[in-house]
């Protein structure tokens, strides 16, 4: 699918909310948002500008989840942060946990075997989120993190995911992705994006021989859940040198035997 023609589409639009729930939804986006700059952190202007808010909504929205622990602000320079309480809901789901504890120790196990980084993107709704990153491989240009959130269309991991979505569902997803790559980026990375998905899409799995960031090589396999829907992707990082074209059924072989002990570790804790 041609991202710079969709870039000159719309994402389809939520129907206008009747039943008294916008402002609940704008806070969730509110946190959503704060979440993409877990470090970094976010100015309030610049927040409400990215979330499309006018600034007194905004600054309104964020004292009451500052008072109730869901975000913080930062004394040094006053920029909003993920707060404890957006941990401490997450604590309430045991099985996730579980399975974050066993998934950690199968990435980490992967990442020394292959000499390289390894990563388990989360899919969450139209985006992903890291939930885990293993090696100590140096990587230029790898600004992946445990809790960085990105559109997927910006990762081999995010499209192995989008791989395995109906036609309509992708078209959708991609749609929402590359107008957030225009508002964040424009439209210099898109030529990029596209011959990373057009090369993935070759393969059937995710590739991507140094397409985004010239040197880095990813891969990536989608993980189901017992239903068989995915939820996330096992992905494996490193440099040209050391995983070549050449190397590609090896990889593809590693990668779909991580995905597939992560497909039964999700069975198992009922994910």
């Amino acid at each position: 699918m041609d991202l710079e023609l969709l870039a000159l589409e719309q994402p389809s639009r939520a129907a206008p909310d009747r039943t008294g729930t916008q402002s609940l939804g704008r806070g969730i986006k509110l946190m959503r948002m704060i979440a993409t700059r877990p470090a970094f952190g976010w100015r309030l202007s610049d927040l409400a500008a990215a979330c499309k808010q006018d600034k007194g909504t905004v600054h309104r929205m964020l004292a009451c989840l500052v008072e109730e622990r869901l975000v913080i602000q930062r004394p040094s320079d006053r920029r909003y942060l993920p707060g404890p309480l957006m941990y401490e809901l997450g604590m309430a789901v045991p099985a996730r946990v579980q399975f974050q504890r066993r998934a950690e120790a199968v990435l980490q196990s992967f990442a020394r075997r292959m000499g390289g980084i390894a990563l388990l993107l989360l899919r969450s709704g139209n985006e992903y989120v890291c939930s885990i990153r293993a090696g100590t491989l140096p990587l230029a240009g790898l600004m992946v993190q445990q809790g960085t959130r990105r559109p997927l269309i910006t990762s081999a991991g995010g499209i192995a995911i989008i791989q395995t979505l109906a036609a309509d569902e992708a078209r959708q997803v991609l749609l929402n992705n590359v107008a957030q790559e225009i508002a964040g980026h424009g439209t210099m990375r898109l030529h990029a994006l596209q011959k990373m998905q057009e090369r993935s899409d070759h393969h059937g799995w995710g590739v991507n021989l140094g397409d985004v960031v010239p040197g880095v090589h990813a891969f990536a396999m989608p993980v189901r859940d017992a239903r068989g829907v995915c939820f996330a992707a096992a992905c494996l990082m490193g440099t040209a040198e050391l995983y070549g074209e050449e190397r590609l059924p090896e990889l593809h072989a590693a990668l779909q035997a991580v995905a597939a002990t992560l497909s039964a570790d999700a069975d198992k804790f009922s994910i």
